[in-house]
């Protein structure tokens, strides 16, 4: 017989994923309850945000009838509107498909349903992944839910934002410069990019390509590490797919880390500028972090060619991908995602050599500096939010850049080397915006750089639940 529970829709919405699988598992809820919560969440907060562009309700509620009570239990996730689900609307964020309804899911989406996920809707994005603030020509501007005057970064804004507001308890992305890394750290939750075959696979065109990777996104450490572990194991289908850890990446984020030695880089070696109540934000929770088991050093390894090696390699994977599209599909790009392709069709076969043989050598340096280290933390980028309507800052600090991702530059060592890195929520601008870190783990290092973010997050006891969307009164619309 089923326990007496009091849960109301908004109690269920404010649990941890961890907590919601938990009463799940026990039977004190059921998936069927998730899902309505869910839905009078989407419904409660969309009109504020634009995270959730498109909501399958009848799927989900279906869905909810068979869920399983094993891994993730029938639990309500979002996924990611460049990630194909059979039957729903995939637009990708570009015009030309504002009407495609796969007949196929990703091969991830399929392991995710299951291992107990159901999906709940698409999350939107910047058209094909393109840019670190979500917007498109089919569903508009997905807004800060700390200030929606403010963009959530990108390309995984709108999964960042489901979280942050509590329509659902995990949210799929993808990552190529900070993906999941920037749309975390606007919208504080927790964006993970695992090392390539963890989570899955690239796409299936280009199934060998490990810059673009898909990636877990949570409101604190346990549920990422939860949601990671859903994601991982071998599958033929993906050629650098890896078999998942003999023990669950959850079971080792929840045990004593021991000893922690953190390589802190404010600007990673001058490699970029960062505002000042960025850099303060950041000192100011690594000295909170520090203690008898925990120790911080300023350090980081010289990075030579790392922006001209990352350069390369995004343009050339985007000449591959969206730039092998039909023209119908091509003729509705915006600027700069043109602009992208037109560099990678650009490269000569040096240029190809030149970036492979630098990335090998960066891998080298990094490799050996983390023996060292358990992590090397610094920015996941140099600013905070602007306003919605900016598709870029013109500027950083002072310093002038020159492009749509020059203000990313911090997430290109991570997509560069094939490390596993992260978004960690660590605080907030005097205004209010909330500020993540940027941690590097090892190579192959999931599980102690799930560790080490564990014991920061503990230390800094900042709150992780949903927020209502705020509208602050310098705002405008």
């Amino acid at each position: 017989m089923r326990p007496d529970t009091s849960f109301s829709g908004p109690d269920l919405c404010a649990l941890s994923a961890t907590e919601a699988v938990g009463l799940l598992r026990r039977g004190e809820v059921s998936a069927a309850e998730l899902v309505e919560a869910s839905l009078s969440r989407i419904a409660q907060v969309e009109p504020s945000v634009n995270a959730t562009v498109t909501v399958c309700a009848d799927r989900a509620r279906e869905a909810a009838l068979t869920a399983k009570g094993t891994d993730l239990g029938g639990l309500p996730i979002g996924i990611k509107d460049l990630t194909p689900v059979a039957g729903v609307l995939t637009t990708m964020g570009t015009k030309a498909l504002k009407r495609n309804y796969p007949l196929a899911s990703d091969p991830l989406v399929l392991r995710l349903e299951e291992r107990g996920a159901i999906v709940m809707g698409k999350t939107n994005t910047p058209e094909m992944g393109a840019g670190g603030n979500t917007f498109n020509a089919v569903f508009g501007m997905t807004r800060n839910p700390w200030d929606t005057a403010r963009n959530a970064g990108g390309s995984s804004g709108g999964a960042a934002v489901s979280l942050a507001t509590g329509e659902v308890w995990l949210s799929h992305g993808s990552d190529l410069a900070g993906s999941l890394r920037t749309p975390g750290s606007f919208c504080g939750v927790v964006g993970f990019r695992p090392s390539p075959g963890v989570a899955g696979g690239g796409s299936a065109a280009m199934g060998f390509a490990n810059e673009g990777l898909q990636g877990p996104m949570a409101r604190n450490v346990a549920d990422c590490a939860l949601f990671l572990d859903a994601m991982a194991g071998f599958d033929p289908v993906w050629p650098l797919s890896m078999p998942a850890p003999t023990t669950p990446y959850a079971t080792v984020a929840a045990q004593d880390p021991g000893q922690i030695r953190i390589a802190f880089a404010p600007d990673l070696g001058g490699f970029a500028p960062v505002e000042p109540v960025i850099a303060q934000a950041l000192s100011d929770a690594m000295t909170q972090a520090q203690g008898p088991d925990c120790a911080v050093e300023d350090a980081c390894p010289a990075l030579p060619d790392l922006e001209k090696t990352y350069r390369a390699l995004r343009a050339f994977y985007w000449a591959a991908l969206p730039g092998r599209a039909p023209d119908f599909v091509q003729d509705f790009y915006k600027p700069t995602l043109a602009q992208n392709i037109a560099e990678g069709r650009a490269l000569s076969a040096e240029d190809i050599v030149n970036a492979q043989l630098s990335r090998s050598a960066l891998y080298d340096r990094m490799r050996h500096f983390l023996t060292d280290f358990d992590v090397l933390a610094c920015p996941v980028t140099g600013i905070g939010p602007g306003p919605v309507e900016e598709e870029f800052p013109r500027s950083v600090a002072g310093i002038a850049t020159g492009d749509y991702i020059d203000w990313l530059r911090f997430s290109f060592l991570a997509t560069t080397t094939t490390l596993p890195s992260m978004s960690l929520p660590v605080g907030f601008t005097p205004d209010g915006l909330p500020v993540g870190l940027q941690l590097i783990g090892r190579p192959r290092g999931e599980a102690r750089l799930l560790q080490v973010a564990q014991h920061i997050e503990t230390a800094l006891a900042l709150p992780t639940t949903p927020i209502d969307p705020i509208t602050r009164s310098s705002a405008g619309h």
